[in-house]
């Protein structure tokens, strides 16, 4: 825990990544949190209050942080309930899409906004975030959506506003596509008549290790795989098949340009 509390942040979402990020910040150690959700879930600690609607946010309380972990699809209706922290408080959204100057738009021109994209391995302190400031952040709050978003991982800051929509495609999207890959595995091990169980263990385990190993290398992905490969060998044999023209990498390219597409639409 940090030897400096965090200061008192509103969280606007209680799902699945907006609980990652208050657990990394109660473990940071923080010094009050209120998190607005309809569900209601039971509050993780004495120091955060879980209400149902900005309504039900104590007058009293004066965040110096608003996350904004809303779906995207719900900003317009949702951001305006939180102006009132505009000129106080840091706005830090981690919506995919949401631009800076849309949601200055919904919460009033003067406040300030950092726009994020953090990735669900936040939730065991792995995540990656990228991150960018617009026109009304000062330093001081630049340093504290810099210190929420490390609570659960890595951060990365950009100075063009336009890289986040590439960034939600490879990085925000890209452990569904590390999933999909362990799920074909399991599928392709019992169809070759692995018994289930051993197919979910080899995919997992070989998924994980692999992912293990490329973060303790200092060689790059195109190296590591190479060395995997013995000329002539079994696993030539497979990436001739999964590196041919129309396979894998024209489809990923194809993936990421089309969630970049979409991130970019959600801006609308």
């Amino acid at each position: 825990m940090s030897s400096t509390l965090l200061p008192p942040v509103l969280l606007a979402g209680f799902g699945r990544m907006g609980s990652a990020m208050l657990a990394g910040w109660r473990e940071q150690g923080i010094a009050a949190a209120v998190a607005v959700d309809p569900a209601m879930p039971p509050a993780p600690g004495p120091e955060v209050r879980v209400v149902a609607e900005a309504a039900a946010i104590p007058a009293v309380f004066r965040p110096a942080a608003v996350v904004l972990a809303v779906k995207p699809q719900n900003a317009a209706a949702t951001l305006p309930l939180y102006a009132r922290f505009a000129g106080d408080a840091v706005f830090l959204s981690i919506m995919a899409g949401r631009s800076i100057a849309g949601m200055r738009a919904l919460l009033g021109e003067g406040a300030a906004v950092v726009r994020a994209m953090p990735n669900t391995p936040a939730a065991i302190r792995q995540g990656i975030s990228v991150a960018v400031a617009g026109p009304a952040v000062s330093a001081g709050q630049r340093a504290l959506c810099d210190r929420l978003l490390s609570a659960v991982g890595d951060v990365a800051w950009v100075a063009e506003e336009a890289l986040l929509d590439p960034v939600t495609a490879v990085s925000g999207g890209g452990p569904a596509y590390v999933f999909l890959l362990a799920e074909l595995l399991e599928r392709a091990a019992v169809e070759q008549g692995i018994r289930p169980d051993l197919a979910r263990l080899l995919a997992r385990r070989t998924v994980a290790g692999a992912g293990a190993l490329l973060a303790a290398s200092d060689e790059d992905a195109a190296a590591l795989r190479r060395a995997v490969t013995s000329p002539k060998g079994t696993t030539e044999q497979a990436l001739a098949v999964l590196m041919a023209e129309p396979a894998w990498p024209a489809l990923l390219s194809r993936a990421i340009d089309a969630a970049t597409r979409r991130s970019c639409e959600l801006a609308g």
